[in-house]
Formats: C-alpha cells, sequence, structure tokens
C-alpha cells in the first residue's frame, strides 16, 4: 500500500468519502452495499453473486489475517470495489499466502480505507442500495458524482453470462478437495478423516454463479456433480436423466434471465427433483409463475434469521442477494415455507405436490452459521424418495 495515495468514493446522491488507496490503481463503477459478516472478506470477494457490486465491511478491520489459496469461492474475485474502516498492517495467519492489499492489486481491483463506514452504513440503510464509483486513481467529486449516476446500475441486466462456466465439467471426481477441514495436531489443515460417501446419486447443477462450497457440501453428502453453463437448455439435463437438479446462487437481477427461468420452467413441469437457492430460488419462483422485486438494500451478511414456518424452528443464515420473490404472485402450488424475521419476505418455498424446493439464503455459509447445512441432507433424501 502506497502512503499518501488517496482514493474516493461517489454515491449517486450526491455523497462523496475521501480515503486511503487500497489495492490497484483502478476506478469501477457498482452497486455500493454493505456486508455484516466479522470474517469471511475472502470468500465475499470470490462469490460470484457479488458481480457489479462495490461491498463495504461494517466489521472495523478487515485483512488481518490475509489471503490463502484454499478460501475462494471462485475462480477469482468479482466484486467491482471494497470498502473498509481499516485495513490491517499485518496478515497474521499461518495459513497466510498473501495480504489483502497485494491481492486486490493482483486482481485488478479498487479499494478505500480510512472513511467513516458506519455512516456510510446508515447512509445505506436508510435511502437504499445506490449506484456508485470507487476510484484510485485522480479524480474529481464532480466526476466521481456523474460516473456514480450514469452507471445503468442492476436493474435488468444480465450478469450471470458474465460468471458463469463456459462449458461442462465434472465436480471433484477424485474428491480430495471436498473432504471436510479439520486442523491436525501440528497445526496443518488436513481432511477430517472419515471418507467421502459414493458418490452414488448423478446430479446437474446450473452454474449462475456457484460457489465452490456448494459443490463440496453436494459432494459430501454422495452427489455426483455435473456443472453445467447457465444457458444450458433443459432438454440438455433431462437427456442425461440426472437423479435431480440443482439450481446456484449467483449476481443481477433475476428477472432478466428470461432463459433460465424457460429452463426451470420445463424442469418443473417435467418433474424432476430441484433444489434452488439464492438466485435459483428466485429463478424457481418465476418457474412456478410469480415474480420478483429489488430490495431497498438487500440482505447480505452471516446474521439473517430465518423462521422455519412449519417446524417454528428458527435458523441464522448467510445470505447474499438484493432481490426477493413477491409471495403475493405466486400460485397456490407454491408454499411459502420460510420468511426473514427482519422483514418478512420470503427465505424458502416448496411445491405442493411435486419434489421441488428453495431457499433465499446460503446453506453452505462460507462465511456463516452452519445452521441450514441440512437441507444438503434434505435434497438426498426428496431424490431419493422418488
Amino acid at each position: 500500500m502506497e502512503n499518501g495515495s488517496r482514493a474516493i468514493l461517489a454515491l449517486e446522491d450526491g455523497t462523496v468519502f475521501h480515503g486511503e488507496a487500497v489495492g490497484a490503481q483502478a476506478s469501477a463503477c457498482g452497486e455500493v452495499c454493505f456486508n455484516t459478516s466479522m470474517t469471511g472478506y475472502q470468500e465475499i470477494l470470490t462469490d460470484p453473486s457479488y458481480k457489479g457490486q462495490i461491498v463495504t465491511m461494517t466489521y472495523p478491520e478487515i485483512g488481518n489475517y490475509g489471503v490463502n489459496a484454499q478460501d475462494v469461492e471462485s475462480w477469482k474475485p468479482h466484486v467491482a470495489g471494497f470498502v473498509m474502516r481499516e485495513l490491517s498492517p499485518l496478515s497474521s495467519s499461518w495459513r497466510s499466502t498473501q495480504s489483502l492489499d497485494a491481492y486486490l492489486k493482483e486482481h485488478g481491483i479498487p479499494g478505500i480505507q480510512g472513511i467513516d463506514t458506519r455512516a456510510l452504513t446508515k447512509r445505506l440503510r436508510t435511502r437504499g442500495a445506490m449506484k456508485g464509483f470507487i476510484s484510485t486513481q485522480d479524480c474529481t467529486e464532480a466526476e466521481a458524482n456523474n460516473r456514480a449516476a450514469a452507471w445503468h446500475g442492476m436493474a435488468g441486466v444480465d450478469f450471470v453470462k458474465e460468471v458463469t462456466h463456459p462449458q461442462a465439467f465434472d465436480w471433484e471426481t477424485h474428491g480430495v478437495c471436498s473432504e471436510p477441514f479439520a486442523l491436525s495436531k501440528g497445526g496443518r489443515l488436513a481432511g477430517a478423516g472419515a471418507a467421502l460417501p459414493p458418490a452414488d446419486i448423478p446430479i446437474v447443477a446450473y452454474d449462475f454463479g456457484i460457489k465452490y462450497n456448494i459443490l463440496r457440501c453436494l459432494r459430501q453428502h454422495g452427489f455426483a456433480v455435473h456443472v453445467v453453463p447457465a444457458t444450458t437448455p433443459a432438454e440438455t439435463v433431462i437427456h442425461r436423466k440426472p437423479a435431480g437438479v440443482f439450481l446456484s446462487n449467483g449476481p443481477g437481477d433475476p428477472s432478466a434471465l428470461g432463459y433460465a427461468v424457460e429452463a426451470a420452467s420445463k424442469l418443473v413441469k417435467h418433474g424432476m427433483p430441484i433444489f434452488g437457492i439464492c438466485l435459483g430460488h428466485q429463478i424457481l419462483g418465476q418457474a412456478f409463475g410469480g415474480k420478483t422485486f429489488k430490495l431497498r438494500f438487500g440482505h447480505r451478511g452471516a446474521n439473517q434469521p430465518v423462521k422455519d414456518l412449519e417446524s417454528g424452528r428458527i435458523e441464522i443464515t448467510s445470505q447474499n442477494h438484493g432481490f426477493a420473490v413477491d409471495p403475493a404472485t405466486l400460485p397456490t402450488e407454491a408454499v411459502v415455507d420460510r420468511i426473514n424475521l427482519n422483514d418478512q419476505t420470503v427465505e424458502g418455498m416448496r411445491h405442493r405436490h411435486r419434489p421441488i424446493f428453495s431457499v433465499q439464503y446460503h446453506p453452505e455459509a462460507s462465511p456463516g452459521p452452519h445452521d441450514a447445512s441440512p437441507l444438503f441432507a434434505r435434497f438426498r433424501d426428496l431424490v431419493r424418495q422418488v
């Protein structure tokens, strides 16, 4: 990090923050949002769902354990920019191979530190997520404000085609990277010791921006996962005769993904067992006949409370989304079985007559709590019952 190098963050409403430059000498537009997680910044940076977003971390110190090669959630970071109160000058972890600052530089991502992230978060909570512009290069306030206001925004934009893998592939046929993590007595990262179950249930996973830990969790529950690009027709999936289909997370506006909704609709009519999360949940809601809408500031963090309306159980969940399914538009065949306790939005659905369910949150966490991890076992049980 170059001492004295300045950075600027501008919002579409004219608000400007000045701070110290972090990461690459670059400029970027994006939707400015905030994440309340205390840890897991590397997972957040590499989550494809953050494509097109400038992420603000509400926890005051970020970067204290550096970056390593194991904790990535995709092949590269996808955020447009990164905002922090303070970047730790040290990377204090035996697993660290690189500082956060160096990592951002390597991937061309501009960052800013030294601003009042509490004031920024409060503004976003009050006004909603806003278009923004971040720069670590020479830039006037007027230029920054104009760039922020002129950006196209998230609504109606298909970011999925920018993050999906272009070719189909099989995940982890050897299983090494899907073993649960554990620390050995010598303080080194190793497998948990228990053998993975046989990969005896073939499924197809749609990659709308899938996180690696989702694939790890599916493998840990005995699924042989064939990952397909987001634009794959339903007929191609049906021809493979999988035991089930998984609809992944991903970025942007679900209403812009007509091709994905069409494929999901055909799979629903075919009677295929389906499990969807996050964007996959929103796509499934549209496949049922419902509509989606943009949340004011979204749900991003590792402490979102969700209530299972059928059992009464409360789950603390990891979430990252800016859109939601409108329950008033869903047909009677779609049962809303989970809600967010903060704003009562839809967090889970199931089909009344078919082996299909979905949740708005992330049962694989990374980062976050593991309250919802049994959902992968639920999917396995559902597939085996068909």
